[in-house]
């Protein structure tokens, strides 16, 4: 019980105290006195405007002044800008860089497209390309049938011209049987006629009358059937058969044929 009374007494008195000071520094003070030399001696100040208060200054003075606050709380507020202008200044670069790199893909994007364009309009052009290819080598290829066929000629009619010794004029039997074999002929094509003569006798005087008797059946071709020139080909074999067992003054005319009219 008088421990209890004891400390409501010393409370009661750090209070009465505290009151003290606060009434003492709100109220007016009494003017000090000059020292020396007329100037006045350094006023009192409130401890909250000098170093930190203890225990005991807390206790008997416990409210602290504006100026104090303010003088403490204003470096606090200074870094607290200062770190916002820092953020403000981290925040727009940070939007610069986006921007930059928002525009760097859209550029790419677009490159993108562009280059899909060209890689399509590329295959389409190369897809007709390769069927312009395909149909050159269709057409290539029946070309090099057509001309492969040119030269390929199949043996037609075959027609044998006899003449006397030393005779080179046509008899009527010859004119009909010539008749009968280029009587087709005329505005054709791919054909050829291979006109042979073959003659008895020995060396070059068998050769030039085989070479005769061939002429007029060829003259005989040119001049009733307008076959052209070209067409034909002479050849005087002189006594050549004759080895083979086959004798006697004659002329073989041949009429050949190419798969080249067929294929018109």
């Amino acid at each position: 019980m008088k421990n209890r009374m004891f400390m409501t007494l010393i409370m009661s008195a750090a209070l009465a105290l505290s009151a003290f000071a606060q009434s003492s520094s709100g109220s007016g003070a009494a003017p000090a006195a000059t020292g020396p030399g007329g100037s006045k001696p350094a006023s009192n100040t409130d401890f909250w405007d000098g170093d930190e208060p203890g225990l005991g200054s807390l206790i008997l003075h416990p409210f602290a002044t504006k100026e104090y606050v303010r003088r403490h709380v204003q470096p606090i507020r200074d870094r607290v800008n200062e770190l916002d202008e820092i953020t403000a200044a981290n925040t727009k670069m940070i939007r610069d860089v986006d921007a930059r790199a928002q525009r760097g893909i859209q550029l790419a994007s677009e490159k993108a497209s562009l280059a899909d364009e060209h890689a399509q309009d590329a295959a389409n052009k190369a897809q007709t390309a390769n069927q312009t290819a395909a149909a050159l080598n269709t057409r290539i290829a029946a070309d090099e049938t057509v001309v492969g066929n040119i030269d390929q000629y199949k043996s037609g009619a075959q027609t044998e011209i006899r003449f006397r010794p030393g005779q080179t004029v046509l008899s009527k039997d010859a004119k009909d049987a010539l008749d009968d074999m280029a009587g087709h002929l005329k505005n054709q094509r791919g054909y050829i006629i291979e006109v042979q003569g073959f003659s008895s006798g020995q060396g070059q005087a068998a050769i030039a009358n085989s070479r005769k008797m061939a002429d007029s059946v060829v003259r005989y071709l040119v001049l009733n059937y307008e076959i052209p020139a070209y067409r034909i080909y002479v050849l005087g074999m002189g006594n050549t058969s004759e080895a083979h067992g086959a004798k006697g003054t004659r002329v073989e005319v041949s009429l050949l044929k190419s798969d080249l009219a067929k294929s018109q």
